[in-house]
């Protein structure tokens, strides 16, 4: 542990270095200090003195630059930094000399000092010391190229003489990158000595460290230049220093006539090397002197001057070389190319001496023919003399390695086999001689392009699938499709789909809406494709609704409907907003289709936008807009109870909404007025205080909850006459009427009513005028006893006034009452609208309009194409018509008018379009010169096609009728080479759509071949074995289609693929192929068992008995069968025998064929399916394994069975082999064995074996099988591999070690002989942390393979971990957790005995009888044959490695849509059709039922109980945390996403308009909103006292003494943030290997609990609902609001970020949760689900009536629901009940959440790190291991305690009296 102090230095330390490194600013913060006061001294004619002081400041070098004017170059040199001086040997004093020279730090390079000596002048003395060089006045940077200097003017070698010179270059790790700069110059000027070219002096370069290889050969360069360029670019090794391997090698390949090596012509050798070698020198270099290679040998700083003595030729004194140092091997050139020089002038008079030189010669006239996408021919003429053989070398142009091709040399001609297609070859031909090869004849070749695919078409395009097809490619291996959608960041998430050759058609699927794709095919020829054909199409967006409409439209409500989506809709989003555009509302329904909109303003625009709510997204917006209606006024304002000074006035209320009402009255001739207030719940008022025989108008006016105000009413009424008596005359009162109404207002017509009780009223009269004035006022006279009358006839849309006069008996007028009203306009129909779209009919609907009409008038005619203008009338009842008889596919024009009697309203138009008749994607195939075929896309509810094929040459024509299920017709007896049309009728019951037609042309008629005489047929023989199917050793079953569809002669066909198929197996019998045979209609019927015949002979006999059986299709009861009654062990089946059924059928099936084909599937059965003629291509897909593509295969016919037959048993023989079987792995099928159903570890049957459990694997939805101790797992060999194993294969084990794992090691997986010894086996030791594999090799000897490290480490940590063990012909590969771990050599794997058995676990010391097996738990092994499976695992088992996108669905896995059902509903609709049946006579049409109601939805069911915790990644809402304290201010988060607008205020009264202000201040904080969901889970909890510290252990003893290294190269100058980080890096290492230990310590303090379990923290919440809106800013005019667009497509996700560091492995916890941290930092904006919504309040009492108050808060919203995915259903322990068994158990109870795993006991501490376990859980004990101590598994229970498990979003229970 760390002192504080220690800790306190740790964090100080960088800071101090930081504070050091700015006092003291070193040159490395700027640039690198540059040389000073350049000198020049002419020491003699021919040498110059250049010297210059060191600069301040660190630095490695110099670099020396100069340069000779005029006709000089410049010249470079590194110089070490002690050395300042530099002599120039070639000076020439009638040159000027420019100088530059460079600091050199690492990569860097200072400034240049620079400086030029001038030409001496004649006369000027030599010795003169010119210490002041001239300044350059403009500076002199060095050229790029300024590693292309020499240091000297040097030697060139004249001679006539050539050579062939090969330089060997040391390039091991003791030279160094700096030095070998300096090689690189020296090789320049070695080669620039000599004149190269390819008939001149030629030049080869190899470098070796531990191994050699050839820069360039002899041959490789023709020219001086390009030698020079390879030295230029000549990259540095690296390695050890192997000088005698390179002499070898260098003798081996690079004095080869291939290699360019030339007889007759002397060769040299020179070797540059700047140590000893490793390994010895003397034989191979006296191999090469012995060879004619005169060798040299350079030696540079620490060579070895014995060992190049040793190696040079002699003499010593001209052939070895020996510098101390690399930048002065310039002073060696000359001398040296001088002596090669002289002795390649000396080589080439002996050779000339002694050499006669034989008649040879280059062959001629290179040509090529036959020339293919994969082949050439290539031909010459002899080349002169005695030719051995022709060499003939060929590579691609645009590189690659040259292979060659040797033939005889009599030949003239080579056929060049296996080429890239559309690929230029060099050829080069040489003639090989006796002692040497001729030059080359050379040349080039182009191969021709694959054939590619020609026509690409997409079609039946839907929003997420799309269907591609294409035509057929000969020859082609297969196609590959790649397609993806265009984006604008030309980002393509491109898939690949590769296919077999005889697939042309494949469906594209899981697509986006509304996205183009780009589609192309590839025809694959093995690994080569042809170029692609690419084609482009976008898929259909998501259907949007349609037919929105509006009713009960009010001031403040609206009900919106629409037609729903088709099918998989989940629901809708609406949305409303008012035309201000201020507040957008929006809600989320279900899947019904109504919504009542509330709330609303009178009066108001508001726009509607409803969206259709997919799992892929939103559809397009279906937008309308509708406006509110005014606020009503009150309804039936009246009066009553009429008095001299009083009346009253009663109303009807016209809305529930309000508030207050304004009532005022006055005189009607002027006065005064007065006004009352009433609540909204008054409906009379009493008016008092009135004038007698006065004429009042009373007007009442609605104010509403949001202070709008109603229209106002009015009436009039008079109050009464005072009456008096004169005399003896009485004085009759005249009234007026009172309540004078006008009602049932139409176009034409309205009704006047009123009251009056008065005895003296003879008559009433009437009068009525328009104010317009347009017609004079007319009257009607009624009876006193009749107070209503009917006024017409009137004119439309027009104000009236009318006025009630009562006339008395005397014959006087009473007092007229007026009362103004309007006829209703000639209103158009609303809302009209389109449905019931069908071929030849559509329905159009319209809501009345508020007028009474005499009926409507509709007009419809076609718009594109001519037709008749079509009318018909309806009555004034009806509101929809269904428009019949109408063309096919066409748009017509509507319009919809209302007739009155007075007129017609305004026309209302629509467009509606009739379905198309007519079928899709029609397209030819099988075009032949006599024959031709069509295809296309049926269509649903057809009931007939006419197909006819036309000749547009000659008019031929044939015409045939098809049934509506038919989808291809082929017409024969055709004329070749002529057009032919074909067209397509589609009929539908009574009802013939247009034609669909498509032009083709036959090709012409091929050239027939001669006649042939007739031969006789030789008696049948036996067929022989095809050499792939001699490995088989299989069940073999075949299923055969006998329904009446088939018929005789097809039936015939089956048998004769049978005999043929059958004949291609090997061994028939037990110890071969077992083949049985089931013919199936209505019923299976087996033709003969798997044990029946044990021969060929017997076998193809019996095939040729079988009978046709005739009936209906049931092929999923038929597979039934084979499973039940043929794979049997009564019925020959063989246990560990691979098991294969093909299924052969011609039409779709009667019954249900999936669930029994994938369970068969599930079981191990590989089953092939072919089709023909109308076989379901996605049936055969459901019934066969994986892949579709080496398992499905279709024809067209019978007749075209050839042609899959070969493909077809090739793929059975090779799943029918017993030493690789293809089983059903990771959804794919594969060659290999699933050892844990081998060995019984699976569901049903594990509780059979003695010593297994069934637990919770490393996701609970994962089984794992825990093996406990001396379980003694085992299987007999001949069972699980009768054949032996493959020679090549891979083990993969998912497993986990557990505490009560021994020390000792163990065998994971073991096969022992008979005398139960091992034969092969993987073994575990936990003592060493070592992992062995062993076996026998080919020649019986025993070989094992052990792998130890870090890596391997890991495997006993405790945790689970997925291991991959690759075994090779050559090499034994070890993968952990996808993590390659090492390779190690082996020799081939001999086979195994199968008398012995398997198993799992053994201890490795167990030998007799004495047998004990180790306790471990076991999730996943299998053995695949391939030993590149653990290269394509992508470890999706790991929590940590498994990444969504790539991986499988885990099993059991649900979706959160799973709610519960209510009861049935009624009958429902007639559903669509059905799976096709078989061929029937057509029978009448039935009569259709009636639609029934639908069901009603059943109530939600309750809620289960939370699942138990899944792994990390699910967003699920944990349960609220303790409260945190107060967090640090966080930094400024990135701007969150726009609330959603707050409501606007109620409108103000109307005030003056005042003067536009200044702008005004910040207004206050708006109030805090509602309290919004609950926030995710806080931070970890503060760490917990620290525990006492543990014992330090002892001190290892010293490791011996390790062998010196090679000396290194000079690191580069740390930069001074290179320092910091170095100082930061260190210290917090320590600080968190300081706190890990702290960890470790708390993580020991044991607790009492006997059931401690470690809480695992739950998931994140969802992100909480945006806030609440800002102050509005001031609004501008605004137009008429859209809606948003479509959510955009998800990012892709950002690549996965590297590691962290590994921290050391803590002891499991075992204490309490401590308390909640801090809360974090506010996350980004989230999408979480909406949580369902709060209860209402309940309603508050009735208030006393007042204004209406402002809107109330929303209320608080509930939590929200969660899903957890991975507790649908798993696997939980404590519930599976373990096997009773003659074994003991291990004694110490496993309690993994409160053990510490570590070495014995806890004894000695581990010191290398430990990962940590994701997955290690605690789970409840066994009340018998806690508390009893029983010897067993069961215990009867004494009381029963509950334990509770807690975590964030997790809680359940677990008893701890359950019988486990």
């Amino acid at each position: 542990m760390l002192s504080a102090g220690q800790i306190r230095w740790c964090l100080w330390t960088p800071l101090v270095l930081l504070v050091l490194v700015s006092h003291f600013p070193s040159e490395a913060q700027g640039q690198v200090p540059a040389p000073r006061r350049l000198r020049f001294k002419v020491l003699s004619p021919n040498k110059l003195l250049v010297s210059w002081k060191e600069p301040k400041g660190d630095f490695d070098s110099f670099l020396f630059l100069y340069n000779s004017t005029p006709g000089g170059r410049q010249k470079e040199i590194i110089i070490s930094k002690s050395d300042t001086k530099v002599l120039i040997t070639d000076y020439n004093p009638s040159k000027a000399y420019t100088v530059s020279v460079i600091s050199v730090s690492g990569s860097e390079q200072s400034r240049p000092l620079q400086g030029r000596h001038k030409a001496a002048e004649r006369g000027e003395s030599d010795g003169e010391d010119k210490t002041k060089p001239e300044r350059l006045t403009e500076p002199v940077v060095p050229p790029e190229d300024a590693n292309e200097i020499s240091g000297v003017d040097q030697f060139v070698c004249h001679t006539e003489a050539i050579a062939d010179i090969v330089i060997l270059v040391d390039g091991s790790w003791s030279i160094g990158r700096l030095n070998f700069r300096l090689v690189r110059t020296f090789l320049e000027n070695l080669v620039d000595a000599f004149d190269v070219g390819i008939d001149k002096t030629r030049i080869g370069l190899a470098q070796y460290s531990g191994d050699p290889r050839i820069e360039w050969h002899l041959n490789t360069f023709s020219t001086k230049d390009a030698v020079i360029d390879a030295v230029k670019n000549l990259p540095y090794k690296g390695g050890n220093t192997l000088t005698g391997l390179a002499l070898t090698y260098t003798l081996e390949n690079c004095f080869k006539p291939e290699s360019g090596s030339r007889v007759g012509i002397p060769k040299i050798g020179i070797l540059i090397t700047d140590g000893k070698s490793q390994d010895d020198v003397i034989p191979p270099a006296e191999s090469l002197r012995n060879a004619g290679v005169e060798l040299f040998a350079i030696g540079v700083k620490n060579a070895d001057e014995n060992e190049l003595l040793s190696i040079a030729s002699e003499p010593d004194n001209t052939h070895v070389y020996n510098v101390a140092d690399f930048n002065i091997m310039s002073s060696i050139v000359e001398g040296l190319t001088k002596t090669v020089c002289e002795q390649v002038e000396q080589q080439d008079k002996d050779i000339k001496l002694i050499h006669v030189p034989e008649k040879t010669g280059a062959p001629l006239e290179l040509a090529t023919s036959e020339v293919t996408a994969s082949s050439f021919r290539v031909s010459w003429t002899h080349a002169p003399g005695n030719v051995e053989n022709y060499r003939v070398l060929y590579y691609s142009a645009s590189g690659g390695e040259p292979l060659e091709a040797v033939v005889d040399g009599s030949e003239t001609s080579v056929a060049l086999q296996h080429l890239h297609s559309l690929t230029e070859y060099q050829l080069a031909v040489f003639a090989v001689y006796a002692n040497e090869a001729s030059e080359a004849l050379r040349g080039s070749e182009t191969t021709l392009a694959l054939p590619t695919v020609t026509t690409l078409h997409l079609l039946d395009v839907t929003h997420s699938t799309m269907k591609a097809r294409w035509d057929s490619v000969d020859g082609v291996s297969g196609y590959m499709l790649l397609y993806a959608p265009l984006t604008d960041d030309g980002d393509l998430d491109e898939k690949e789909v590769k296919v077999s050759d005889a697939v042309t058609e494949l469906e594209l699927d899981g697509l986006t809406p509304r996205t183009e794709y780009t589609v192309t095919v590839y025809a694959m020829y093995g690994e080569e494709s042809s170029d692609p054909i690419t084609n482009q199409k976008s898929t259909l967006p998501l259907s949007p609704p349609n037919n929105l409409q509006f009713s009960d439209i009010t001031h403040n409500s609206a009900h919106i409907s629409w037609d729903p989506v088709p099918r998989d809709v989940k629901g809708y989003r609406i949305m409303w907003v008012k035309t201000d555009g201020l507040v957008t509302e929006e809600v989320e329904v279900g899947p019904d289709n109504s919504y009542d909109l509330s709330e609303l303003t009178s009066l108001m625009e508001y726009s509607v936008a409803i969206f259709a709510l997919y799992n892929e997204g939103q559809s397009e917006a279906l937008t309308d807009g509708f406006t509110t209606t005014p606020v009503p006024g009150p309804l039936h304002l009246r009066s009553n109870n009429v008095g001299t000074d009083s009346f009253q006035v009663s109303w009807d209320h016209s809305a529930n909404d309000i508030v207050l009402y304004r009532l005022s009255w006055a005189p009607f001739t002027g006065g005064d007025t007065k006004e009352v207030i009433l609540s909204g719940i008054d409906n009379r008022n009493t008016l008092t205080g009135l004038s007698p025989s006065t004429e009042y108008e009373v007007m009442l006016t609605a104010v509403f909850k949001d202070e709008s105000e109603s229209d106002t009413v009015s009436v009039i009424e008079t109050t009464l006459a005072e009456t008096t008596t004169i005399a003896t005359t009485t004085t009759v009162a005249r009234m007026a009427v009172r309540n004078l109404l006008l009602s049932d207002e139409t176009t034409q017509s309205m009704v006047a009513s009123w009251k009056l009780e008065d005895p003296h009223v003879e008559s009433y009269r009437v009068s009525y005028a328009d104010l317009r004035g347009n017609h004079q006022e007319e009257s009607v006279l009624v009876p006193g006893v009749q107070m209503r009358a009917v006024l017409q006839p009137l004119l439309s849309d027009t104000q009236y006034i009318v006025t009630v006069t009562p006339v008395y008996t005397n014959g006087q007028d009473g007092i007229s009452v007026s009362v103004l009203g309007a006829t209703l306009p000639l209103l158009s129909p609303g809302n009209v609208r389109v449905s019931e779209e069908w071929y030849n009919r559509f329905r159009v609907t319209w809501d009345p309009p508020q007028s009474h009409t005499m009926g409507y008038r509709i007009v419809y005619q076609p718009i594109y194409v001519p037709g008749p203008v079509l009318e018909t009338t309806v009555g004034e009842d009806v509101n929809s018509m269904l428009l019949l008889n109408l063309l096919s596919g066409t748009e017509y024009s509507v319009q919809l008018t209302a007739s009155y009697p007075t007129g017609q309203s305004e026309p209302l138009l629509v467009n509606a379009k009739t379905s198309f008749l007519g079928v899709s994607g029609l397209s030819t195939y099988q075009v032949r010169p006599n024959s031709l075929c069509v295809q296309w896309q049926p269509l649903l509810r057809a009931t007939l096609y006419r197909v006819s094929i036309q000749s547009t040459l000659n008019g031929q024509r044939q015409e045939v009728s098809l049934g509506g299920g038919a989808s291809r017709q082929c017409f024969y007896d055709l004329t070749p080479s002529s057009q032919y049309q074909i067209s397509i009728h589609t009929q539908m019951q009574e009802m013939e759509g247009p034609s669909v037609s498509i032009t083709d042309m036959t090709p012409p008629a091929p050239t027939q071949a001669p006649t042939e005489l007739p031969t006789t047929e030789p008696p049948p023989t036996i067929p022989p074995a095809k050499e792939v199917c001699k490995e088989a050793k299989a069940d073999l079953a075949f299923l055969v289609d006998g329904s009446w569809s088939i018929g005789d002669d097809n039936f015939m066909k089956i048998t004769r693929f049978l005999y043929s198929t059958m004949g291609s197996l090997d061994l028939i019998g037990p110890d071969g192929t077992q083949v049985a045979i089931a013919q199936f209609s209505d019923d299976a019927r087996t033709e003969f068992q798997l044990s029946s015949h044990g021969s060929k002979e017997a076998l193809l006999e019996a095939i040729q008995r079988i009978r046709y059986k005739g009936g209906n299709t049931k092929t999923g009861r038929a597979i039934q069968h084979v499973k039940e009654s043929i794979f049997t062990p009564e019925a020959g089946a063989r246990r560990g025998i691979p098991k294969v059924l093909v299924v052969l059928t011609d039409g779709r099936s009667q019954d249900d064929v999936n669930k029994v084909s994938k369970e068969m599937q599930m079981d191990g059965y590989i089953i092939f399916a072919i089709g023909f003629a109308d076989a379901d291509y996605g049936e055969l897909v459901n019934i066969a394994s994986k892949p579709s593509d080496r398992h499905v295969f279709f024809v067209d016919d019978l007749d075209a069975v050839k042609k899959i037959e070969e493909q077809l048993i090739t793929f059975v023989c090779e799943a029918a082999t017993a030493t690789c079987p293809s089983v059903l792995m990771s959804g794919n099928t594969m060659a290999g064995f699933r050892m844990m159903e081998k060995f019984g570890l699976v569901e049903k049957e594990y509780s059979t074996i003695p010593g297994v459990s069934l637990e919770p694997g490393s996701f609970n939805s994962f089984p794992c099988y825990r093996l406990h101790r001396d379980a003694m797992v085992t299987q007999p060999t001949k069972y699980l591999h009768p054949e032996g194993l493959p020679s090549e294969y891979t083990i993969s084990m998912m497993l986990r070690l557990l505490p009560e794992t021994p020390e000792e090691p163990f065998s994971l997986w073991e096969i022992l002989h008979k005398e139960n010894e091992p034969l092969v086996g993987l073994i575990l030791d936990n003592s060493e942390k070592a992992l062995t594999f062993f076996n026998y090799n080919y020649e019986g000897g025993f070989q094992s393979v052990t792998f130890q490290g870090t890596e391997i480490k890991k495997i006993f940590h405790g945790s689970f971990h997925k291991l991959h063990v690759t075994i090779s012909k050559t090499s034994v590969k070890v993968v952990l957790d996808c993590s390659v771990v090492g390779e190690k050599s082996v020799n081939a794997a001999g086979n195994i005995t199968t008398d012995g058995v398997e198993i799992l676990g053994r201890m490795v010391n167990s030998r007799g009888r004495r047998v004990n097996s180790a306790p471990f738990q076991l999730q996943m092994f299998d053995i695949i044959c391939s030993t590149s499976w653990a290269s394509r695992d992508k470890c999706c088992e790991l929590p940590a490695l498994r990444v969504e996108e790539q991986c499988p669905s885990m099993p059991h896995a649900c979706t959160c849509s799973q709610d519960s059902k209510g009861p049935p509903g009624p009958s429902g609709p007639p559903g669509g059709p059905g799976i096709r049946g078989a061929r029937g006579d057509r029978g009448e049409p039935g009569v259709t039922g009636p639609q029934g109601s639908v069901g009603e939805i059943g109530p939600s069911g309750p809620s289960g109980p939370p699942g138990p915790q899944g792994p990390s990644g699910l967003s699920i809402q944990g349960p609220p945390g303790a409260a945190g304290g107060k967090g640090a201010r966080g930094e400024i988060g990135p701007a969150g996403q726009m609330g959603v607008p707050g409501s606007s205020g109620s409108p103000g009264r109307d005030g003056p308009p005042g003067a536009r202000g200044l702008p005004g201040n910040n207004g206050p904080q708006g109030r805090q909103g509602p309290t919004g969901p609950v926030g995710g889970p806080g931070g970890p909890g503060a760490l917990g006292p620290a525990g006492s510290a543990g014992l330090q252990g002892d001190q290892g003893l010293p490791g011996p003494a390790g062998t010196k290294g090679d000396k290194g190269e000079r690191g580069d100058v740390q930069t001074q943030a290179a320092v910091r980080a170095i100082a930061r890096q260190v210290c917090e290492q320590l600080i968190q290997s300081h706190l890990s230990r702290y960890n470790s310590i708390l993580n020991q303090i044991p607790v009492q609990s006997a059931v401690s379990v470690r809480a695992v923290p739950g998931p994140p919440g969802e992100p909480g609902r945006r806030g609440l809106p800002g102050a509005q800013g001031e609004q501008g005019p605004s137009g008429r609001p859209g809606f948003p667009g479509t959510s955009g497509q998800n990012g892709r996700p950002g690549e996965r970020g590297l590691l962290g560091a590994k921290g050391e492995r803590g002891s499991p916890a075992v204490g309490s949760q401590g308390p909640r941290g801090q809360s974090g930092p506010p996350g980004l904006p989230g999408e979480g689900r909406t949580g369902s919504q709060g209860p209402p309040g309940r309603p508050g009492n009735p208030g006393t009536p007042g204004r209406s108050g402002n809107r109330g808060a929303t209320g608080p919203a509930g939590p929200p629901g969660y899903c957890d995915q991975n507790s649908c259903q798993g696997y939980n322990v404590g519930v599976q009940p373990l096997p009773q068994g003659g074994y003991q158990p291990y004694n110490q109870p496993y309690n993994p959440a409160a053990v510490a795993y570590n070495n014995q006991g806890g004894e000695e501490e581990e010191e290398e790190e430990e990962e940590q376990d994701p997955y290690y859980r605690g789970y409840p004990q066994q009340p018998s291991q806690l508390a009893h101590g029983h010897q067993g598994y069961h215990s009867s229970p004494t009381h029963s305690e509950d334990t509770e498990v807690r975590s964030p979003g997790m809680a359940r229970r677990f008893s701890r009296n359950a019988v486990v």
